[in-house]
């Protein structure tokens, strides 16, 4: 299965969301990069003040040299999010992705709606940040 996604934000509550699938070259994550800062830059919040919703479910195991670019992108401070959270199928994909989140403080869920409610939730610190 090739390389597939889709990037769009929901301005409003500044969410970018993030579907991910296959298995991905050097050329998809040019096209990936690309598209990620076209969407960014529909973004109205302060920068870094987004969450970011990435859904991950269909994507195949990963080359050594593809974790690292992701891991690349992950820690672009450019396009940082408030929050990061993950939708994972329970497959040999996850530990890769686990290990390219890193110490990023990310978390990963099962589904879309546990993801949203805890991007949504209110953390310390975001009263100060609004």
């Amino acid at each position: 299965m090739s390389a597939s996604y889709s990037i769009d934000v929901d301005v409003a509550r500044s969410i970018v969301r993030i579907t991910m699938s296959g298995f991905f070259g050097p050329d998809d994550i040019g096209g990936f990069l690309a598209r990620r800062k076209s969407v960014h830059a529909r973004l109205t919040c302060e920068p870094n003040m987004h969450c970011t919703i990435t859904d991950t479910r269909e994507m195949k195991i990963q080359s050594q040299d593809i974790v690292a670019m992701f891991q690349d992108m992950l820690a672009d401070p450019a396009y940082r999010s408030r929050k990061l959270a993950f939708v994972t199928a329970p497959t040999l994909a996850r530990p890769q992705l686990l290990r390219a989140i890193g110490s990023r403080g990310a978390r990963v869920f099962d589904n879309h709606a546990d993801a949203e409610a805890w991007v949504l939730a209110a953390t310390v610190g975001d009263a100060a940040a609004a």
